[in-house]
């Protein structure tokens, strides 16, 4: 391709085997993934332009749900209008739920063999690494004064101290902000975020001298139409679902799409709150072992509601004992499901109406302040899931019983190591822990 030619505009074959391509590699959660598009999308085919890939992502973060997904959404829907939209989005995540749920069965149907058991031992001290790097990394961009600071800091001793379901904490960090916003805006400025780098990859399909496409004008009528299909298809799913355990699920994933501000790592503690302490779907170690898959798959971080969903329906057997497999992999759908149809309705129905209001500190001091609160809420998580690996027989009765676990802290502190100071990729920080992890077992075993 002429680098000063304007590309052709893809088929809408060309993009499905594109979409379909990246839901097997997207590997490396959502800087991952995000940088894999930009490589593919902006500077190779440029089908997009910088600035537009850039202004596109920076709305995506300002939603709740995974960004990553939301900005594939958003691009497909540029390109091919809403059935691009769609499909680009359901490509995303397709691969990612199949994947779990082989995985899922394994970890279930095998999870005693000493093979499978070395492997989390090394991946599960792995995941407290990374989940404290992404409160890390969150916190590096989002906390730029005292006042975020304080917001992180409330929010921690809320969760942890308090036990504050976490939608409140959000709500109560969105009312904060907009106070804070009117009272002292310039402390609620978004921090952090994506700025245009000054490389020019050549003209663009989409650039930043294009007229915009037609259909991404905003038009009242489209956007009724699209709220009542939402309201259509999540209703109809609704009354399809048996009362008990999936419609449970199907409506506490639907409050879970709605609140996850911050990325996966943030709405994880409200999955804990919701999976493990109130409807007794899995486990705290359960937990921590579906977060090491879902770090170990391609697609969303928060795909991890796809092993809750296929653990929490296997283990109380909706199907009866004999069908154990089908009821998980109907938990696993349903879960996903619910989690990721709202982010359909954002971009689909919401982007025309709410780029106009970009930059507005109405909207954006809430947005600061929220995210502020999710680090504090992501250094809570950190906290229970060390307890739980380097305590395992820990109880909240008597949290540091049983035997503490030196190997799981070593482990743990040299993934961080290699994560914060090499910069090494997730992927490889995870196989080698996972070997680590089999070396001592089997040497204990020995």
């Amino acid at each position: 391709m002429d680098p000063q030619t304007r590309p052709a505009h893809p088929t809408f074959w060309e993009a499905f085997r594109y979409w379909l391509k990246l839901g097997f590699i997207s590997f490396g959660g959502p800087a991952g993934q995000i940088s894999m598009m930009h490589q593919e999308l902006v500077e190779k085919r440029r089908w997009i332009s910088e600035h537009r890939f850039l202004h596109a992502l920076n709305y995506c973060m300002l939603l709740p749900g995974p960004e990553a997904q939301q900005l594939a959404i958003y691009i497909g829907w540029l390109l091919h209008r809403t059935w691009g939209g769609i499909v680009a989005g359901t490509l995303f995540v397709l691969p990612s739920l199949f994947i779990l749920i082989a995985l899922t069965y394994v970890y279930l149907a095998f999870g005693d063999v000493q093979f499978v058991q070395g492997v989390f031992a090394g991946i599960k001290p792995a995941v407290v690494a990374i989940v404290l790097f992404a409160a890390w990394r969150i916190g590096s961009r989002a906390l730029k004064n005292k006042v975020l600071w304080a917001f992180a800091a409330a929010s921690f001793l809320a969760i942890f101290v308090f036990h504050i379901p976490f939608p409140y904490i959000v709500l109560a960090a969105g009312i904060a902000g907009y106070v804070g916003g009117r009272i002292a805006p310039a402390k609620f400025k978004a921090g952090g975020g994506h700025s245009a780098s000054d490389k020019d990859y050549g003209p663009a399909l989409i650039d930043d001298d294009t007229e915009p496409p037609a259909h991404v004008k905003f038009r009242a009528g489209r956007l009724a139409w699209l709220v009542g299909l939402f309201v259509f298809l999540w209703g109809g799913a609704m009354l399809l679902l048996p009362g008990g355990v999936l419609g449970n699920m199907a409506s506490f994933f639907t409050k879970a799409a709605l609140v996850t501000f911050g990325g996966a790592y943030a709405v994880l503690p409200y999955v804990y709150q919701g999976g493990v302490e109130h409807y007794g779907w899995l486990t705290g170690p359960q937990m921590i072992d579906g977060l090491a898959l879902g770090e170990t798959t391609p697609g969303p971080l928060i795909m991890v509601v796809a092993f809750v969903g296929f653990v929490g329906a296997w283990t109380h057997a909706i199907f009866g004992p004999d069908a154990l497999f089908w009821a998980g992999v109907l938990g696993a759908t349903v879960a996903t499901f619910f989690t990721f149809l709202p982010s359909y309705l954002f971009i689909l129905a919401g982007a025309p109406l709410v780029e106009a209001t970009h930059g507005d500190m109405k909207f954006v001091a809430p947005l600061t302040g929220i995210t502020a609160a999710v680090v504090g809420v992501v250094v809570n998580l950190a906290v229970f899931f060390a307890w739980h690996v380097f305590w395992p027989q820990g109880v909240e009765s008597d949290p540091f019983a049983g035997a503490f676990q030196p190997v799981a802290v070593a482990i743990a502190v040299a993934a961080f190591i290699a994560l914060w100071k090499y910069k090494l990729d997730i992927m490889r920080v995870i196989g080698a822990c996972a070997a680590l992890g089999l070396v001592f077992t089997f040497a204990a075993g020995a």
